[in-house]
Protein backbone atom coordinates (compact mmCIF):
# COMPACT_ATOMS: atom_id res chain seq x y z
CA UNK A 1 0.00 0.00 0.00
CA UNK A 2 0.87 3.53 -1.03
CA UNK A 3 0.86 6.30 1.75
CA UNK A 4 0.34 9.48 1.39
CA UNK A 5 3.56 10.67 1.97
CA UNK A 6 4.85 7.80 -0.61
CA UNK A 7 2.46 9.69 -2.96
CA UNK A 8 4.33 12.73 -2.96
CA UNK A 9 7.44 11.59 -3.24
CA UNK A 10 6.34 9.22 -6.35
CA UNK A 11 4.77 11.84 -7.82
CA UNK A 12 7.43 13.78 -10.67
CA UNK A 13 8.02 10.03 -11.66
CA UNK A 14 4.21 9.30 -11.90
CA UNK A 15 3.63 12.38 -13.66
CA UNK A 16 6.64 11.55 -16.58
CA UNK A 17 5.90 7.96 -16.83
CA UNK A 18 8.44 6.64 -14.99
CA UNK A 19 7.37 5.53 -12.17
CA UNK A 20 8.26 1.36 -12.38
CA UNK A 21 4.80 -0.44 -12.95
CA UNK A 22 5.09 -2.31 -9.89
CA UNK A 23 4.89 1.53 -7.95
CA UNK A 24 2.63 2.38 -10.58
CA UNK A 25 -0.17 0.39 -9.87
CA UNK A 26 0.15 0.46 -6.20
CA UNK A 27 0.22 4.60 -6.66
CA UNK A 28 -3.05 4.76 -8.62
CA UNK A 29 -5.05 2.38 -6.14
CA UNK A 30 -4.28 5.05 -3.30
CA UNK A 31 -5.06 7.95 -5.73
CA UNK A 32 -8.26 6.25 -6.95
CA UNK A 33 -9.18 5.94 -2.85
CA UNK A 34 -7.81 9.28 -1.14
CA UNK A 35 -9.62 12.57 -1.78
CA UNK A 36 -6.47 14.60 -0.78
CA UNK A 37 -3.94 12.98 -2.77
CA UNK A 38 -6.34 12.98 -5.59
CA UNK A 39 -7.20 16.95 -4.98
CA UNK A 40 -3.19 17.07 -4.06
CA UNK A 41 -2.19 15.86 -7.71
CA UNK A 42 -5.22 18.23 -9.85
CA UNK A 43 -3.16 21.25 -7.81
CA UNK A 44 0.39 19.80 -8.92
CA UNK A 45 -0.52 19.21 -12.53
CA UNK A 46 -2.41 22.84 -12.56
CA UNK A 47 0.86 24.62 -10.89
CA UNK A 48 3.37 22.59 -13.73
CA UNK A 49 0.61 23.94 -16.54
CA UNK A 50 0.95 27.20 -14.98
CA UNK A 51 4.59 27.75 -15.14
CA UNK A 52 4.64 26.76 -18.26
CA UNK A 53 2.72 29.22 -19.77
CA UNK A 54 3.95 31.49 -17.79
CA UNK A 55 7.41 30.64 -19.44
CA UNK A 56 5.95 30.10 -22.93
CA UNK A 57 7.43 32.89 -24.54
CA UNK A 58 10.60 33.65 -23.14
CA UNK A 59 11.08 36.88 -25.03
CA UNK A 60 7.93 38.06 -23.14
CA UNK A 61 8.79 41.50 -21.22
CA UNK A 62 8.51 41.12 -17.62
CA UNK A 63 5.43 43.09 -16.07
CA UNK A 64 5.85 46.17 -14.05
CA UNK A 65 4.53 44.86 -11.12
CA UNK A 66 6.90 42.05 -10.58
CA UNK A 67 9.50 42.62 -7.89
CA UNK A 68 12.89 42.92 -9.47
CA UNK A 69 13.86 40.22 -6.41
CA UNK A 70 11.84 37.74 -8.63
CA UNK A 71 12.98 38.91 -12.12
Amino acid sequence: AVTCREFADFIMDYLSGDLPEESRAPFERHLSRCHNCHEYLAQYKSTIEAGRRAFANPDEEVPAAVPEDLV
